[in-house]
């Protein structure tokens, strides 16, 4: 293994939850020992990615209701081929080269979770996706 994808390696966050067992699908032991730690370790860059996402769009992200917000993610990362492929790209960059050679035997499927899990982690994060603006006036 060369010294780029050790420090990579050594730079996940452990999730205890994310298990992997042989009865399980390739697919979903990629998903749970590759991609929920990488989206974890890249969650605050994930984060402001949107949030700038949110700026190009006017801001009306922050006069949604919750479920519109929800909405709003969800039609983001579906629909704007352009925001998934820089999504898709902040997670890729974070495989080792051994990862990326899984990747691409099946990338459709992996796309497929990889996005789930981003989208997973926007909407858990929903309260960090405020106006910051709105707070500033305030105080």
């Amino acid at each position: 293994m060369n010294k780029r994808d050790e420090n990579l390696l050594l730079l996940r966050p452990n999730i205890p939850s994310a298990k992997v067992s042989d009865n399980m699908s390739n697919e979903e032991q990629f998903q749970n020992k590759t991609l929920r730690p990488i989206a974890k370790l890249q969650d605050l860059l994930i984060i402001e990615v949107f949030k700038n996402y949110i700026h190009k769009h006017k801001n009306t992200f922050y006069g949604f209701s919750v479920e519109k917000k929800m909405m709003f993610i969800e039609n983001a990362i579906q629909r704007d081929i352009k925001f998934r492929n820089n999504l898709k790209g902040i997670v890729t960059g974070q495989f080792t080269l051994e990862e990326y050679g899984i990747y691409v035997q099946n990338s459709s499927a992996l796309n497929k979770r990889m996005m789930n899990i981003v989208k997973e982690r926007m909407i858990s994060n929903i309260q960090l996706l405020e106006d910051q603006t709105h707070y500033q006036q305030a105080q």
